[in-house]
């Protein structure tokens, strides 16, 4: 089976493409080194030729909010309408756990045009809500900084890695769509700022984490579950404690 990847050199894309390309199917990454640019819509269609299944995994290059709505929904639509010229039977998207709760944030905003778009388009699709990576902690704890200090809402996650998001996109493009939304999550809860810091720590970060309600999360005001999956959310395998010992491994 054909299975075009948008965005299939970035960190979930990559680990995507090379699982569907084991399992034996015809993998056709999607991004503009390889001639196709969803925003002009220059090579959708070429590539689009015979596939079967198009999943999108691409992100905004910027998180400015007027940059992230015009990356989501312009791609988006031309995704769509080529996919629809070319006969493909299933798109999947991955977006994010709680994107409808996070309407403060320009960046959640436009994952919700995006999602809009999917759901209201005649393309049979599914949709992946993820929450956040292991991999992304250390991003979360950038956008928090202010000077020596992390300050983050004490809220609950359930963060899973992006080898486990991978997997769960790969098994929903062979599948069936399903015209809704699948969750994924991983098999622990954490306090995020109890989890930063303990990271932080054990790279020896001078940084301190504050644990402050009224921190804002990309933009977003937290309640204490709104960023927790649903009770029927598929578990990954991978603890943090395996990923960070995997992951010092690597390096």
């Amino acid at each position: 089976m054909k299975i075009v990847v948008i965005g299939g050199t970035g960190l979930i894309g990559s680990k995507l493409s090379a699982k569907l390309g084991e399992d034996g199917h015809e993998v056709a990454i999607a991004v503009p080194d390889t001639g196709v640019n969803t925003l002009t819509g220059e090579g959708l269609a070429e590539v689009m030729h015979g596939a079967a299944t198009v999943v999108d995994v691409s992100n905004s290059p910027s998180f400015e909010d007027q940059a992230v709505l015009h990356f989501f929904t312009t791609s988006t639509k031309n995704i769509l309408e080529a996919e629809a010229a070319a006969g493909v039977k299933h798109h999947v998207a991955l977006s994010v756990v709680g994107t409808q709760r996070l309407t403060e944030s320009g960046y959640f905003r436009g994952k919700i045009a995006q999602e809009e778009l999917i759901q209201a388009s005649s393309m049979p699709f599914s949709i992946v809500h993820a929450t956040q990576f292991f991999e992304f902690l250390k991003g979360i704890a950038e956008a928090a900084t202010d000077g020596d200090v992390v300050r983050l809402a004490p809220v609950l996650i359930q963060p899973i890695a992006a080898d486990d998001v991978a997997a769960a996109v790969g098994r929903t493009s062979v599948g069936d769509p399903v015209n809704g939304i699948v969750e994924v999550a991983g098999p622990e809860t954490f306090r995020l700022d109890e989890l930063v810091a303990g990271g932080l720590k054990a790279k020896q970060d001078p940084r301190h984490v504050v644990a402050d309600p009224s921190a804002k999360y990309f933009g977003a005001t937290l309640t204490e579950r709104m960023l927790l999956p649903a009770e029927d959310a598929r578990l990954g395998s991978t603890t943090f404690a395996d990923w960070r010992t995997r992951a010092a491994t690597a390096a």
